[in-house]
């Protein structure tokens, strides 16, 4: 077995996966609050699995990757649109998601519906800590949030931004437009370290141009396993021939 074979094919495969992790980053980067994903590459042991060295097993350790979300938050800008909302510390906006669940982003630019309801750009209706937030048409004063998301039409309480943290935020699944789903394991509490910011947008924490680097490297090095596997297919095909011209 050409060991070398399947670990050019693995680097190949792991190397097309970043591709395409890396041109997932750059589409959303433009999305306020995304977070961008990354890829860990296992250590390469060359040789044979102790299966194979006692005889018990066939096959060789190649490497493998693990996608992991980086949570670190990103660059606050100002906006002076009182319906973008930017959040400071670990929290998440719960919004109603068309399925009936509840997603967990921190894109907070809102808007609001036909009905007056507090919406995400997608149409996803905001959580409050009482349901969605609905707005009374008839009031016309400015709608406010305070830092720890109290909602206000001039002097009338409408209700709270529910906002939540996770103990452990790697356990959440991205579900696309900076939305993310969290399994029964991950647990949402009230934040206790998060503040509202009425006028501001959180920027991706992913860069652009960092990104695009790092296609660079990724195209590169499939190129070189590529060319390994190449000059691998190569010297079988030589071996073959002259083994099959002996007499």
């Amino acid at each position: 077995m050409e060991v070398s074979l399947y670990q050019a094919a693995a680097a190949m495969s792991a190397t097309a996966q970043w591709q395409d992790l890396i041109a997932e980053n750059l589409s959303a980067s433009s999305v306020p609050g995304s977070r961008k994903q990354e890829m860990s590459f296992s250590d390469v042991h060359a040789g044979m699995t102790s299966g194979m060295a006692s005889g018990n097993g066939s096959g060789y350790s190649v490497p493998t990757v693990t996608r992991v979300t980086n949570f670190q938050p990103g660059e606050m800008h100002s906006t002076g649109n009182l319906m973008d909302f930017g959040l400071e510390g670990p929290g998440f906006f719960a919004v109603k998601t068309p399925n009936g669940q509840t997603g967990y982003t921190r894109d907070g630019e809102f808007q609001l519906n036909a009905k007056g309801q507090l919406t995400d750009k997608q149409g996803d209706l905001v959580l409050g800590d009482g349901g969605p937030l609905q707005l009374d048409a008839n009031n016309p004063n400015t709608l406010t949030v305070s830092t720890k998301g109290d909602v206000a039409q001039g002097d009338e309480i409408i209700g709270k931004l529910k906002t939540v943290e996770f103990k452990n935020p790697d356990q959440l699944t991205t579900i696309g437009s900076g939305i993310f789903s969290a399994p029964g394991s991950a647990v949402a509490t009230p934040s206790t370290s998060t503040s509202v910011r009425q006028g501001y947008l959180e920027a991706a924490n992913s860069s652009p141009t960092t990104q695009m680097a790092s296609l660079i490297t990724a195209m590169r090095l499939f190129e070189a396993n590529q060319k390994v596997l190449q000059l691998q297919g190569d010297r079988m095909s030589k071996v073959i021939t002259d083994l099959g011209g002996t007499s």
